[in-house]
């Protein structure tokens, strides 16, 4: 485990540190409080000094919010070529994380923050870090998003086409965009209504689990969802129970297909080919699309006769420049596989809409689409 030290007191300190998006420990930390100057905490956090803050939480709030502007204020224009656009914003994006992230907090050894005002942020801890193992030092931003994501388990997100909610976890991406869940609920299986026997699904990067859910509910008899990640498995087996469908429906992993063949392969992978920044993101950013390509390239032997592969995929990465669509049906025909039907809907989040969003142009045309694809 990495450590972090400081001075504090007259005195050397140190803990362990932690970092979900596999930051590494910084080298110089000083002591913040609510003494601190924005201006100071901004050019100290902009030179690679961490500031271990050790005021009022709520004044904590404040100097984040406080270098966000300053940040905000340096953000680089864009252009109009999109490709350029998308790799500014990502820079200046990865860029405004480090600098967030240089103010630090220290999670005693029960979890407990000892700060003036401070929440109990044990149980929060507790979901997102497991069971606490001494004191450890983490990004005040990072806590922010381990407590917001406890109100989300807590809440749940509504799923119309499900008529109830699923919790997600710490690090497994919500499907707080349903124009995706809907499509998988509306698109015509793959074998006549009515037909004798069993039938199995796969869902592929199962996340919470809610497109397992919703394929059991349409009626597939079994349906296995996998992931890579530890804790989406878990919080799809969560779902499953809480929704009434443990026996029909299992989660697994870490590989990506189960053993065995499906009448249905549903993959919703991450839909832009470019480096995640932290561990939600990996729900959104994929290097090189290389889920989208383990999925094309095992499908055909995964799928029983007759059987079919949903891929779900936006289009903003080749709004964007990331990918073409020839690009695209490239890799589905190299991979044996040809395109028998595709379903389009258009986005409903709010980030559509927002013209101040410096992607604004290709997420405002933005297109998801339900490829069905069976073997050539």
């Amino acid at each position: 485990m990495s450590t972090i030290h400081w001075a504090e007191a007259h005195t050397t300190h140190s803990a362990r540190w932690h970092s979900e998006s596999g930051a590494p420990a910084p080298r110089r930390v000083v002591v913040a409080d609510d003494r601190t100057r924005a201006d100071t905490a901004y050019r100290l956090a902009c030179e690679g000094t961490a500031l271990l803050w050790r005021g009022d939480y709520h004044g904590g709030r404040r100097l984040l919010e406080a270098l966000g502007r300053r940040l905000d204020r340096k953000s680089p224009q864009v252009g109009d070529d999109p490709a350029d656009s998308f790799r500014l914003h990502r820079r200046a994006r990865g860029h405004r994380a480090r600098v967030l992230g240089r103010v630090l907090l220290v999670l005693e050894d029960d979890h407990v923050l000892a700060l003036r005002r401070a929440p109990d942020v044990r149980r929060a801890c507790a979901e997102a870090y497991g069971p606490p193992r001494g004191a450890v030092a983490i990004a005040f931003r990072e806590l922010l998003g381990v407590i917001g994501a406890h109100h989300w388990r807590l809440k749940g997100v509504p799923v119309p086409a499900l008529g109830a909610r699923v919790h997600p976890h710490y690090g497994v991406f919500s499907p707080v965009r349903g124009e995706y869940v809907d499509l998988v609920a509306r698109a015509p299986l793959p074998w006549p209504t009515g037909r004798g026997g069993a039938r199995t699904a796969f869902d592929l990067g199962t996340g919470t689990g809610v497109l397992a859910a919703v394929l059991a509910r349409r009626g597939v008899d079994r349906v296995i969802g996998t992931d890579v990640n530890a804790r989406a498995v878990a919080c799809a087996r969560e779902n499953i129970d809480r929704l009434g469908l443990t026996g029909r429906v299992e989660a697994t992993g870490p590989e990506l297909f189960p053993e065995g063949r499906a009448d249905l392969v549903v993959c919703n992978p991450p839909w832009l080919p470019a480096r995640p920044t932290s561990a939600v993101e990996q729900g959104v950013y994929d290097p090189d699309g290389r889920m989208l390509h383990s999925f094309l390239a095992g499908l055909a032997d995964r799928l029983e006769p007759g059987g079919e592969g949903w891929l779900v995929l936006s289009d903003l990465a080749e709004r964007l420049g990331l990918r073409t669509r020839d690009e695209l049906l490239a890799a589905v025909a190299a991979a044996g596989l040809r395109v028998v039907g595709r379903h389009d809907t258009r986005p409903r989040h709010p980030r559509a809409r927002d013209a101040a969003d410096p992607l604004h142009a290709a997420r405002a045309a933005e297109v998801t689409s339900l490829w069905r694809l069976s073997p050539a």
